[in-house]
């Protein structure tokens, strides 16, 4: 019996493209020129993932928290209560390991990854035609032709040049340690809030 050919994909399985001359044409002709990020799609405008770079996902919380420890970072974005710490093409299928090996398995961090095949909103880039307001903002930008990919945070020896890049796994670690620290406040505030409500109103 012969084999099932699937059917080729219609063009309305596809996300539509940016019209071109609107703001996100004008940001994804930036994205590939300055970076050599692909993109896809529009209204928004979307960065893939996998090629050039993954995304650790976190609360933005727990994210500011980690800007402020001083850990290096690659370029960070802000997209709703969600922060996105770009690290190196790999990194996604290296975090659960990572969590493992650093002992925070068995808890339940709300940090997450986008790897191959993924897609994330694209910021507006900063300064220049393309720039546009968005739901997706960054925080530490990535710098055009500034920024090759062993740059990124990532395993010595895997995506990076094992010199001045950062590392994943101290990344990695603090990410994980400061969603640690923000479910337990979030628990402990969500008793105290219930009991306050529950309390009786008292007149003088």
């Amino acid at each position: 019996m012969a084999p099932t050919v699937p059917q080729p994909r219609s063009s309305s399985d596809s996300p539509p493209e940016a019209a071109p001359g609107s703001a996100d044409a004008v940001l994804a002709r930036r994205y590939e020129q300055e970076l050599g990020w692909a993109t896809a799609g529009c209204a928004p405008l979307r960065l893939l993932t996998g090629l050039r770079f993954d995304v650790l996902e976190l609360p933005a919380e727990a994210g500011h928290a980690v800007l402020r420890r001083g850990v290096r970072t690659g370029p960070v974005l802000l997209s709703g209560a969600r922060m996105g710490l770009l690290v190196a093409a790999g990194g996604a299928d290296e975090l659960p390991g990572l969590l493992d090996w650093l002992e925070w398995g068995p808890v339940a961090v709300d940090l997450t990854a986008v790897g191959a095949g993924g897609r994330i909103t694209a910021p507006p880039l900063p300064g220049g035609p393309g720039d546009s307001t968005g739901a997706a903002v960054w925080l530490r930008p990535p710098e055009p032709r500034r920024l090759p990919e062993s740059a990124l945070p990532a395993l010595a020896g895997f995506g990076s040049s094992g010199g001045d890049a950062p590392d994943l796994v101290r990344l990695v670690d603090a990410a994980a340690t400061e969603c640690h620290r923000v479910r337990l406040v979030r628990a402990r505030v969500g008793p105290l809030t219930r009991g306050a409500a529950d309390q009786p109103l008292a007149f003088s």
